[in-house]
């Protein structure tokens, strides 16, 4: 198997599967079950996960990139809802018993709706760097830097800075390929997503959540700090929150051994993760 982190090859691990008409990318790494589901962030692709993956070993990955990202087809619409149907999808038809769903930011946001909408198919739930309301003004920064995109969005464009920024020992390889995969998509795609993404509000959503769910924050996230976090872990009924040290808005670029150690503490020892 070729190293899961290795950046060139990538693209070329994808696999390609129909959902309800629409072409689904996913990349897999083999191993025991139940399988772990990993859904990425907004503009990022399976590829976000590829520094975490080594430090899951021997345990079965899935890591799709959502409609309108990476290798996976546009669709017609960009809800919330319509990504989690999506996931439930691909969860019938690969056949995955139960997975552990992780989501990350985006990710996290439809990972609420997939197990309140699905219960029945997740048997676990991790909320990474997400919130139940994004709540972004028309002056924030995401909101103000996706609007001044122009096609054909350049992998080099200054807004990656700010868009990808996380601590030094982040590689280099890595963020270019994932400003290389993000620039694939046209500006219009990134603003209408977006839109759909600002006026996102999960909070009922999470109350009819049933899953066992572990929160996982960055302690110095930019864009969904400690209030967002302790309003998803008041909505999320008896979850576990845990906070990643010294990291943003990406705590499995940036740390991603702790984030393995507390996804499989939460869901291999039956314990709390520890600090």
């Amino acid at each position: 198997m070729v190293e899961a982190s290795g950046q060139d090859a990538w693209a070329g691990r994808k696999q390609i599967v129909d959902v309800g008409g629409l072409d689904l990318a996913y990349v897999e790494v083999t191993g025991s079950e139940p399988p772990l589901l990993l859904i990425h962030g907004f503009t990022d692709t399976s590829r976000g996960f590829s520094l975490l993956a080594p430090h899951l070993a021997g345990r079965r990955l899935v890591m799709p990139d959502l409609r309108g990202h990476g290798g996976s087809q546009a669709g017609q619409g960009y809800r919330v809802a319509d990504f989690a149907e999506d996931i439930a999808g691909l969860i019938q038809r690969l056949r995955l018993e139960r997975p552990i769903v992780v989501g990350h930011s985006l990710g996290a946001i439809v990972s609420i709706m997939l197990a309140a909408r699905y219960p029945q198919l997740v048997g676990g739930l991790v909320v990474m760097a997400g919130t139940l309301r994004p709540d972004f003004a028309p002056d924030h920064p995401l909101v103000a830097g996706v609007e001044a995109l122009r096609d054909p969005i350049s992998p080099a464009d200054p807004f990656y800075d700010w868009w990808h920024a996380c601590g030094p020992g982040v590689p280099q390889t890595f963020l270019a390929g994932l400003a290389k995969d993000a620039s694939g998509m046209p500006a219009a795609r990134w603003r209408a997503i977006l839109e759909e993404v600002r006026r996102t509000d999960l909070t009922d959503a999470a109350r009819a959540v049933r899953s066992k769910t572990l929160i996982i924050a960055g302690e110095l996230d930019p864009l969904f700090g400690a209030p967002h976090q302790q309003a998803l872990a008041q909505a999320l009924g008896g979850s576990c929150l845990v906070e990643a040290r010294d990291c943003g808005h990406n705590p499995h670029w940036e740390d991603p051994a702790y984030v393995a150690g507390a996804i499989l503490g939460a869901f291999e020892t039956g314990q709390s993760p520890q600090q």
